[in-house]
């Protein structure tokens, strides 16, 4: 009983500690997107909006994890190249000093919708594009001590876009955030 009691106490004690450090939020941006290895293509603006949740293990040190909706992809005078994917990026956060942050981190992408398409004359071709990826994630963030959150991220695509071909997702995002722990 008394192991009982001492084993309670310290998953209180625990909790309440470690629950002051949790952050939960929602956030929404721009995305300003490419796509690499292939010529003719301009950035396409979307937008990203979603729900992230984090840990801060130390004062210098936590994780986020992101669930979005992000709008990709490139624009191309003969064609599409929209990309709507579902990401999960998953940062370490490190503080250089308050609220100010470096991240780095994988971030695992989903299809929701392709739009790929090409024009020569009068012929249209349709192409898809790979069901996930995979990229890099590299970025700046302040977390403000009010909740408010921005993040300034670049994404490197680490996998193809279109099999059989050696383009990948460049993505330059900015998002506002607030967090609600």
């Amino acid at each position: 009983m008394r192991n009982l009691i001492v084993a309670v106490i310290t998953l209180f004690i625990g909790t309440t500690t470690f629950s002051q450090e949790i952050d939960l939020g929602i956030k929404a941006g721009a995305n300003f997107a490419n796509i690499t290895d292939a010529s003719g293509l301009s950035n396409k603006t979307g937008f990203q909006a979603g729900i992230f949740a984090g840990i801060k293990f130390t004062d210098k040190v936590g994780i986020q994890a992101d669930l979005l909706y992000s709008q990709q992809g490139a624009e191309f005078d003969a064609g599409e190249f929209d990309l709507t994917y579902v990401n999960v990026p998953v940062v370490l956060k490190y503080y250089l000093v308050q609220g100010l942050n470096i991240q780095a981190g994988p971030q695992f992408g989903f299809i929701v919708d392709d739009e790929i398409k090409t024009v020569f004359g009068d012929i249209e071709e349709s192409i898809e594009a790979e069901k996930t990826d995979v990229s890099g994630i590299v970025g700046a963030g302040y977390d403000f001590p009010f909740g408010v959150r921005l993040d300034a991220r670049y994404n490197f695509g680490l996998t193809k876009v279109v099999d059989g071909s050696d383009s990948k997702n460049s993505v330059f995002s900015v998002a506002l955030g607030y967090s609600f722990l």
